[in-house]
């Protein structure tokens, strides 16, 4: 199958709403992080709906994410712009299945974490969101690259759909 031009209109929507759902859980993750401290010491946290949105928003990342994927798988990705150099091609490579697999395995590890009140998932939950944000992190850095310095348009893939 050729990989196609461009990204579509619902791969382009899914991840720009992906984006503002995680930009959300880093920004509202502390009632969560208090509240399963409190059940971790013997308690029980009060109602919050913070800490229920966060569980929500877990949710809905692992669920558009599973449709991302299953949309990458049956339409592909652009190829990396003509020029690039192999480093980065692989790099780029290695950066999205490492986003990939961190979105994937955050939520599963916060609702094993929170609903089966295991220690370990949320200590690996933790671990796992500070490497989202290092990922997170080069992958803007990287599109900024190839938009500034290289000026391939690489993030006018993620602007506009493409055949």
């Amino acid at each position: 199958m050729p990989a196609p031009k461009g990204y579509s209109s619902m791969q382009i929507g899914l991840h720009w709403l992906i984006a503002v759902l995680i930009a959300l859980q880093f920004l509202f993750n502390e009632p969560i992080g208090d509240a399963f401290r409190q059940i971790e010491q013997g308690g029980v946290p009060g109602f919050s709906l913070l800490v229920w949105g966060h569980i929500a928003g877990g949710i809905a990342i692992l669920l558009l994410v599973l449709w991302r994927v299953s949309l990458r798988l049956g339409r592909g990705a652009p190829d990396s712009p003509a020029g690039t150099p192999p480093l980065l091609h692989m790099g780029a490579a290695a950066g999205h299945l490492a986003l990939y697999a961190l979105m994937l395995l955050l939520p599963v590890s916060g609702l094993v974490a929170w609903f089966g009140g295991i220690g370990a998932a949320g200590e690996a939950h933790e671990v796992m969101t500070n490497l989202l944000l290092a990922v997170v992190g080069l992958h803007v850095v990287a599109a900024l690259y190839h938009q500034l310095i290289r000026k391939d348009h690489l993030l006018l893939r993620m602007m506009r759909p493409g055949a």
